[in-house]
């Protein structure tokens, strides 16, 4: 994973309606970049769900939520719309940002080991520096865990 400190890699990549979006677009705000496995599968519509029902709170403290996944531009918007994602995901299918950020590596699954996405999460700063990373986490308590250190609790 990226390190604490660091200048967070910049990138440029398509949002669900297929719109470039880059990570300099937002400086002045903190960017909750979260990267999860795939739409549609249960533990990424629950982590979705929850940044969905914490999104005012995240706003509230000047922080925007960006989801990233190999997924498609078409999939992505067809899981925002099904879920009523207020937040911008955005399409990463080489995982050029995914490995940038440490959030692309070996995984187990079954005792099966193959390389994909780490469900991890960086929380960049208004300058663009990484303040906190989140590797391996929980979908389900995760974006309560991310809203509360930003709250500073």
């Amino acid at each position: 994973m990226i390190e604490v400190g660091a200048q967070a890699p910049d990138f440029t990549l398509r949002d669900a309606q297929g719109n470039a979006v880059s990570l300099k677009d937002y400086r002045g705000k903190k960017v909750v970049l979260y990267f999860y496995p795939r739409d549609n599968t249960p533990g990424c519509t629950r982590e979705a769900c929850a940044f969905r029902e914490a999104n005012e709170q995240f706003q509230a403290q000047n922080a925007v939520v960006l989801g990233v996944s190999r997924d498609s531009e078409a999939s992505h918007q067809k899981f925002a719309e099904k879920y009523d994602l207020p937040f911008t995901l955005l399409s990463d299918p080489e995982h050029a940002v995914l490995e940038a950020y440490g959030a692309w590596g070996e995984k187990k699954n079954y005792g099966k080991v193959s390389m994909g996405t780490i469900r991890s999460t960086v929380v960049i700063d208004e300058n663009g520096v990484v303040e906190k990373v989140y590797a391996k986490v929980k979908p389900d308590t995760h974006p309560a865990e991310v809203l509360s250190a930003l709250k500073g609790e």
